[in-house]
């Protein structure tokens, strides 16, 4: 079960979002079919959604949109404070390693682009907040927009690691976040910890990824647990939603589509599970219209 755990420093001047996303990630893959490259890129965005959700409060819905002009083309989340998400990455067959190493390359494909996160409040007014990418590898993007955009500087570590099938074998990841009223020497210590800590890989491979992260990230320092979250890959695709976008389409061309197609076939970019809409069907819509 996929989860995130969030805790915060007993002095108050820190706290920590540490997550494993594990099943969620395979569920992506398995759902959209993704090569090596593209299962990384994608899977990152979705532990980065899960990390920018957990941070909203009430019930808000988050849009992450990694829009690169490079191999991936662009990656689209959706998550909210619930604990579900869904995505999609525009091109799923990038499949680039390293020759020497075997290690999955991300960042140099994704190229020039922008760091896009819509916050939708259930208000009728998303608030929309845009920063450049700085290297395509997701984590840091995260980091310089959550640093930039919302003005709390953050360190951000994620990863998905495949095993030798390409299969996911674990994803997840941490957010860590200075707060007001920190001192300088307890900033001076979380860095010099941030900067030694084992490779992300490293700490989800342990036997308890969710405390080697919490270990790596605080020390010695005291901390509290504060709660616990279920995650999951969950897509709120409906054929109601397909119906109604149908009928947007109007009179004339849902009756073009009956005529020269006898049906029409929908497929849901998040999950990819597909809505057959027959010529019988077609007739009903035209004739709500």
């Amino acid at each position: 079960m996929d989860k995130l755990i969030k805790s915060i420093a007993e002095s108050g001047s820190f706290r920590a979002f540490v997550l494993d996303g594990t099943e969620t990630v395979k569920t992506a893959q398995e759902k959209h079919q993704t090569l090596s490259s593209s299962t990384v890129a994608l899977g990152r965005a979705l532990i980065a959604n899960y990390i920018l959700a957990a941070n909203q409060k009430g019930d808000s819905k988050i849009t992450l949109k990694v829009i690169g002009n490079s191999s991936f083309g662009h990656i689209i989340s959706v998550a909210d404070t619930k604990g579900h998400v869904k995505g999609y990455i525009q091109n799923t067959g990038v499949d680039i390693k390293k020759t020497a190493t075997g290690e999955v390359l991300v960042g140099p494909f994704m190229g020039a682009g922008q760091f896009v996160v819509i916050t939708d409040y259930g208000t009728g007014n998303p608030y929309t907040s845009t920063t450049p990418l700085i290297s395509g590898e997701i984590g840091e993007d995260l980091a310089y927009y959550l640093t930039e955009s919302e003005q709390t500087p953050s360190a951000v570590g994620l990863n998905v690691l495949l095993d030798e099938e390409d299969k996911v074998k674990v994803a997840g990841g941490f957010m860590l976040q200075v707060l007001p009223g920190a001192k300088e020497e307890e900033i001076a210590r979380f860095e010099k910890r941030i900067q030694e800590m084992p490779p992300i890989s490293q700490l989800l491979t342990s036997q308890d990824p969710m405390d080697a992260l919490l270990t790596a990230i605080y020390g010695d320092e005291p901390y509290k647990r504060l709660s616990e979250e279920k995650l999951s890959f969950s897509c709120d695709c409906s054929r109601e939603r397909f119906e109604a976008a149908l009928l947007t389409l109007g009179q004339a061309e849902l009756t073009a589509l009956k005529r020269e197609d006898q049906q029409a076939e929908i497929t849901c970019q998040f999950c990819g599970k597909h809505y057959l809409f027959t010529e019988n069907d077609l007739e009903g819509l035209i004739e709500h219209g």
